[in-house]
């Protein structure tokens, strides 16, 4: 795949997008995606949706034309086992494609990586998971576990405050997906509106028909 600026600056007249597509990577990456995931028409047709809006984005600001500047972080919502880690794999290359992001991997994680039991644990296990994320998307996977307001002596909230200020300040080269069943989720976020309010793409992962899985 070659670097998108490059590309526009070799390009004389007209700007193709189908091109870009084809040219940047995205359409290997989208159709590699098709072929491994059974299903999930939804999913895919709104991954290639938000590919084709960011494609857009870059391209008008590599013009220096103005941008929808809107939030690359994302909620994806689903039962376990419906194929979210690999969509947010596949984004991530996207992403990175596309010069979002500078290594374009994807970094797991549950409350227990973010989380410490003990005063003064937690920052630093968020940071170390923050650190390791850099340059390519932070996947927190349960991630309406961070959030037990009935338990006033859990730290989850700390890790969900530090959570929030990479995502107001650190706008560039590292890309949050907060992930679990629709309606904790929702849960969730209802009760820290700072963190919904800065997500840009909710995505919504059905579970797999009979006829998809035989």
């Amino acid at each position: 795949s070659i670097n998108l600026k490059d590309f526009l600056s070799n390009t004389t007249g007209g700007i193709d997008i189908r091109d870009c597509y084809v040219k940047t990577g995205i359409e290997q990456i989208l159709t590699t995606l098709d072929q491994e995931l059974v299903g999930l028409q939804d999913v895919k047709t709104r991954v290639r949706e938000i590919s084709s809006v960011l494609l857009f984005d870059r391209i008008r600001e590599l013009q220096e034309l103005g941008t929808l500047n809107s939030s690359l972080h994302m909620s994806f919502t689903g039962r376990p086992g419906t194929g979210k880690t690999s969509v947010a794999a596949k984004l991530a290359l996207v992403l990175r494609n596309l010069g979002y992001l500078t290594k374009g991997h994807l970094t797991n994680v549950t409350r227990e990586d973010l989380v410490g039991q003990y005063v003064g644990h937690t920052a630093p296990k968020t940071k170390e998971q923050l650190k390791k994320a850099q340059g390519g998307i932070l996947f927190i996977d349960e991630a309406h576990h961070l959030y037990k307001p009935e338990n006033e002596r859990d730290y989850g909230s700390e890790a969900v405050e530090l959570l929030l200020q990479v995502m107001e300040n650190q706008r560039d080269d590292l890309i949050l997906i907060f992930s679990g069943p629709k309606e904790k989720l929702e849960t969730f976020y209802n009760c820290n509106p700072g963190v919904s309010s800065r997500i840009g793409n909710h995505v919504n992962f059905k579970d797999y028909t009979v006829e998809e899985l035989t």
